[in-house]
């Protein structure tokens, strides 16, 4: 059955693949799994017909047949379950990256989103001054506990798993801020996930959709 997704129409990111939908196509390149794109307007995401596969009229959403999806680390990991490529075989391991998708949405992004906020759209308040380095800290602090875990290691359990797709998905909006360079491990953890293929094709096929331009992937 044909896979299809939805994704911003015109992504606020700039095609710096920090739209969720990139994690999802990331996902999907990983398993060898074709997928199709439908495109929706902010417009058209706060309409019946989204809201009827995201009650809370966002991106990404997920269709294969009679299943409809919303949410990233539930895409994701619905993908990771039926298809091979991004879960170990053992039931010990498998489980270990379930539990470091968790950690990457519930433990370590929450902070990262806090801190995005903080800087663009809480500049004009007058407390803005005295808040940035409380939330600075509080994402220094999840990535130093994250550094110590993953060590001089690859990935952060054995083999690459949707436990780090999801995991360097977050930490990749950290990029713009220099935080993530104060963690040469985090940073070249960053840097070897860009680097799979899997990651390049959808970064292109999302960048491709805000420049209007083919995806040579």
């Amino acid at each position: 059955m044909t896979i299809t997704i939805t994704a911003f129409e015109r992504s606020p990111d700039g095609g710096k693949g920090l739209a969720r939908d990139t994690r999802v196509r990331w996902a999907l390149e990983e398993v060898g799994q074709p997928y199709q794109v439908r495109l929706v307007s902010f417009r058209a995401m706060k309409e019946p017909a989204h809201l009827a596969l995201h009650p809370f009229g966002q991106i990404p959403t997920y269709e294969e047949g009679d299943l409809a999806l919303f949410e990233t680390g539930a895409i994701v990991f619905h993908i990771a379950e039926r298809r091979a490529g991004l879960l170990p075989d053992d039931a010990n391991a498998r489980a270990r990256a379930i539990t470091w998708m968790f950690a990457a949405l519930n433990t370590v992004e929450p902070p990262i989103l806090e801190l995005g906020t903080a800087r663009l759209l809480e500049g004009d308040k007058p407390w803005h001054a005295e808040r940035l380095p409380l939330v600075e800290d509080r994402v220094r602090a999840r990535l130093g506990q994250l550094s110590v875990r993953l060590g001089d290691a690859d990935w952060l359990d054995g083999a690459f798993s949707a436990g780090d797709l999801m995991m360097v998905s977050v930490l990749l909006r950290l990029k713009s801020s220099g935080i993530l360079d104060e963690y040469p491990n985090l940073a070249a953890y960053v840097a070897r996930g860009e680097a799979r293929p899997a990651y390049k094709r959808a970064f292109d096929a999302q960048l491709a959709v805000y420049t209007g331009k083919p995806s040579t992937g």
